[in-house]
């Protein structure tokens, strides 16, 4: 399955300089995660601060909860999460207290 999300950078160029790096390489244990998770595949793009990421799943294994509190169970995903959320900041839709807002597809060929 194909999941859309999006996400806002904070708006200072610095920053959206090393987040990008971050995502240049990727810590092995968040790609363990993903990947154990049932994430086939994921894109990130950026347009200014928005952020679009599109991301692939395995449905028979993955499971958004699950992993969500996997996540919070390991302490390197929450090092990298807590990392992440110094650039982050969520969008003026996502719901409070959550990270990337789910986007809604109006149109597909």
């Amino acid at each position: 399955m194909r999941h859309c999300l999006a996400l806002d950078l904070k708006d200072d160029p610095a920053v959206i300089a090393e987040y990008e790096a971050y995502h240049r390489n990727i810590w092995p244990e968040v790609r363990a995660h993903l990947h154990a998770h049932g994430v086939t595949g994921m894109e990130i793009y950026r347009l200014g601060t928005r952020m679009v990421m599109l991301m692939e799943t395995d449905d028979a294994r993955y499971e958004a909860d699950a992993m969500a509190l996997a996540s919070q169970n390991d302490p390197k995903i929450r090092e990298w999460e807590a990392l992440m959320w110094k650039f982050q900041a969520p969008t003026p839709w996502t719901p409070e207290g959550e990270k990337w807002v789910g986007m809604e597809r109006i149109f597909e060929l």
